[in-house]
């Protein structure tokens, strides 16, 4: 048994290991997933441009945040004028956040948000909106240029994984700027003026994936669009993307589901165990042998006896038996001593707990103390029948 547990583990150890190698040496596939993080160097991560955000703000300090808006905003009551930066595909705030962001820029701080779709309620609130072209089936990418022509560079700038579906509209009571348009002169990057600070809402959020800042035909535009930040403090939103959890709150359980190899592994690993658990945890143990329960041969042994009585032919011998056996029940049965009572007292006390006629119990106990009387078989046949009967009824 002991052989055959050790063996099991290290079957279960050994797959564990062979694909940990496995995955640890063959080529890793091209990450493309869209995570704008910035702890990702994957194509569509977001740590080069985080990196070089510093010399971009005048070299002021960056703080990543994993906390909802409207919690850093509450706790943090600084008068000193910071810049909060939101980039990801879909920017959701509830109503809470919304608050807080709008108190915050119209106390003189910059909010930079790059996404392609909006809370429509946020953007209800701006006076803007973020509709997008039907979907075609050819390339639609656009050319995006800058509007201020310090920026604006001649060719533009394209971004192939784009549809260029997103665009921006601006009510006419928008205290609004545009920034940036594509090719068909529709806005992408807006700023918008509230109380004294500003909005700078950006629709083309992939400009700021390492794929686009690595790459020299299109690296410009997001320097250029992040230019238009202040010298002062910025707060990169990770809450967004990441999740709640800071650097120093992830657990190992945590590490391991969010790297794909350890959780193939982790997964293969319990996958294991409930298969051992199945098929080898079952209890082992010999063969019990059947052994058939002991027979009740009392009844037999009584049998045995009476017929041994029977063919010795002691009858008197088994009336003796008879009647030392009816007066041990008697005492037993209703407390009555026989050697303390008269025969005529005797029989009454019986007749009156038993429940028997005065004659009835007269004739079976006189019957019973006939000592002198020759024992016939069938005298003491009707005997024994009398007593089965009397023990019968007073049962």
């Amino acid at each position: 048994m002991f052989f055959n547990l050790n063996r099991y583990w290290l079957f279960l150890f050994l797959i564990v290991l062979s694909y940990g190698l496995f995955e640890y040496y063959r080529p890793k596939p091209v990450d493309w997933r869209d995570s704008y993080s910035n702890k990702d160097k994957i194509p569509y991560g977001a740590e080069v441009i985080y990196d070089l955000l510093p010399e971009l703000v005048g070299g002021q300090k960056i703080e990543s945040l994993r906390i909802p808006p409207y919690n850093h905003l509450e706790k943090n009551k600084s008068t000193e004028k910071s810049s909060y930066v939101f980039i990801k595909p879909e920017f959701k705030i509830d109503k809470n956040d919304q608050n807080a962001l709008l108190k915050y820029v119209e106390k003189g701080n910059v909010v930079f948000i790059s996404a392609y779709d909006f809370p429509s309620d946020f953007l209800d609130t701006l006076g803007i909106k973020a509709p997008r072209h039907k979907p075609s089936l050819k390339d639609t990418a656009k050319y995006v240029h800058f509007v201020n022509p310090l920026l604006r560079d001649k060719r533009g700038f394209i971004f192939s994984k784009d549809d260029g579906s997103n665009y921006l509209e601006m009510a006419k009571s928008a205290n609004a700027t545009v920034l940036a348009v594509n090719e068909d002169k529709e806005p992408v990057f807006i700023r918008l003026d509230r109380g004294k600070g500003q909005f700078y809402i950006h629709n083309l959020a992939l400009a700021f994936t390492n794929y686009y800042v690595l790459n020299p035909k299109t690296n410009k535009h997001a320097f250029q669009a992040l230019s238009y930040l202040p010298k002062q403090p910025v707060y990169w939103d990770e809450y967004q993307k990441q999740g709640r959890f800071g650097e120093n709150e992830h657990s190992v359980f945590r590490y391991i589901v969010t790297t794909p190899g350890l959780k193939t592994a982790y997964v293969l690993a319990l996958v294991g165990l409930v298969l051992y658990a199945v098929f080898s945890g079952k209890r082992r143990q010999r063969v019990i042998p059947i052994v058939n329960a002991p027979k009740n041969v009392s009844l037999e042994f009584v049998k045995t006896i009476g017929n041994m009585y029977y063919r010795k032919g002691d009858h008197a011998n088994m009336a003796g038996k008879l009647a030392q056996h009816f007066w041990i029940y008697i005492r037993e049965r209703f407390g009555i001593n026989s050697a303390r009572f008269e025969e005529n007292e005797l029989i009454e006390t019986i007749s009156g707990k038993s429940g028997l006629s005065q004659s009835e119990t007269e004739a079976l106990v006189g019957e019973l103390n006939d000592e002198n009387s020759k024992w016939t078989g069938k005298r003491l046949v009707e005997l024994n029948q009398s007593l089965e009967d009397f023990y019968e009824r007073t049962r």
